[in-house]
């Protein structure tokens, strides 16, 4: 699933080519993925214009001129395209957005979704999400106050998204092999510097995620050589069995919660 550094990526790359330019035509081929009768999700849609894309947690959110804003949820699956008619994937599209011959193509919409949402709505929907873990005012003081007494584990608190937005299975991982602790620790015996070092880590995998592009494995667009560029990157995540790359220790997997948890067992102790 897309986490902050995908739809952080995706958000760069999307404003400078879609921003400004009418939608000519909107295409809806699963009603499930949109929030309204195809109809009235159309003449809502067509004629207007995006004036900007934003992110919150794993959501982006394109903002219209007519003041509603689309908001998008890859879920499990998603992906998206920028293309055209001979330049596409050939892949089901739930959803099509047409700015003249350039075309914004949402694929494997199962799970995810673009929704339609007046300001109201929009604020609701979002009303319980955590705070951004590379906001400005988001201190280590304020990650401190926020962790220190959260009696979970390590790796299920970090991915639950009403306590911080955007962090998933993969970058949890990272971010604690980054301060050298074990996933399923709790964070109540952690110390000050390991927490720190849990804030610091955070910080240091998502702005070198984000710099790679994330781990995509689609590009966002032809020529596209930026998207998916974290996939080799990884240092934990997805490495069951090969050798750590600090220590040459074998990665080892386990399952926490029903989710996958990778680490190294020499370089992050439990």
């Amino acid at each position: 699933m897309p986490e902050l550094p995908e739809m952080e990526n995706y958000k760069r790359l999307l404003g400078g080519h879609i921003i400004g330019k009418p939608l000519t035509n909107i295409e809806v081929n699963r009603d499930k993925s949109i929030n309204l009768p195809p109809a009235q999700f159309i003449q809502e849609l067509k004629g207007r214009s995006i004036v900007a894309v934003n992110r919150r947690a794993k959501h982006l959110i394109f903002h219209l001129n007519s003041g509603k804003s689309l908001l998008l949820h890859l879920m499990l699956g998603g992906l998206m395209y920028l293309g055209n008619d001979q330049d596409n994937p050939k892949r089901t599209k739930q959803v099509i957005l047409a700015f003249g011959d350039l075309k914004l193509y949402f694929i494997g919409l199962r799970l995810g979704y673009l929704h339609l949402h007046d300001a109201k709505s929009l604020e609701a929907e979002l009303s319980d999400l955590g705070p951004e873990p590379l906001d400005p005012e988001f201190t280590f003081a304020r990650f401190s106050e926020l962790f220190s007494e959260k009696k979970g584990r390590i790796k299920t608190t970090l991915v639950n998204q009403e306590v911080i937005a955007g962090i998933g299975n993969c970058y949890s991982d990272e971010i604690c092999f980054e301060a050298a602790v074990k996933p399923s620790r709790k964070f109540t015996e952690l110390e000050t510097r390991e927490l720190q070092g849990l804030f610091t880590g955070m910080h240091t995998v998502f702005q070198r995620a984000i710099h790679a592009g994330g781990y995509m494995e689609m590009p966002l667009f032809k020529n596209d050589h930026k998207t998916g560029g974290y996939n080799d990157q990884c240092l934990v995540y997805d490495r069951e069995g090969e050798p750590c790359l600090r220590c040459r220790t074998a990665i080892v997997k386990e399952m926490i919660s029903t989710r996958k948890m990778f680490y190294c067992p020499n370089c992050q102790k439990g």
